[in-house]
């Protein structure tokens, strides 16, 4: 979820809910304390055993490019931050799916800025011999944030 979309969902819960300024900003800053950043990973258990395992892997990189190997973070997910409003996501969902919050830290498994000057980024998710993939554009927020 990039800043963008943490203040978009907390608006809109603002105006479902009637709060305050004040009360939607301690929603954008409780999101934001969440980690580096959070991905929504929406899993269809339908595609294999109807169960979702434990031990699946989120891998967040840049996008691969010929010659430049990709720094890569780990995914941990979060059950409890379902629970902040400002994480929730926004759109129709399809309820067949299972939601996980996985946050990545914006430093790479060897301690460098996971993003240099990469154009896109990837999500890698693997769940058993299944591997599924998408890349989108880096946000400027993002670039901000990492100074590259």
């Amino acid at each position: 979820m990039t800043p963008e979309a943490i203040r978009a969902c907390a608006r809109l819960e603002q105006l479902n809910k009637g709060l305050s300024d004040a009360a939607t900003l301690r929603l954008v800053t409780e999101a934001e304390r969440a980690g580096d950043i959070v991905i929504l990973v929406e899993i269809d258990p339908r595609e294999g055993s109807g169960v979702i395992p434990r031990d699946w892997t989120a891998i967040l990189s840049a996008r691969p490019r010929p010659g430049i190997a990709p720094r890569v973070s780990r995914g941990t997910s979060v059950t409890a931050l379902r629970e902040m409003p400002a994480l929730h996501g926004f759109g129709r969902r399809d309820y067949a799916y299972e939601l996980f919050w996985v946050v990545f830290s914006l430093k790479a498994d060897d301690g460098e800025s996971l993003f240099r000057n990469d154009p896109e980024a990837e999500l890698l998710v693997r769940i058993y011999e299944k591997v599924g993939r998408v890349h989108w554009s880096i946000p400027d927020s993002i670039r901000t944030i990492t100074g590259k």
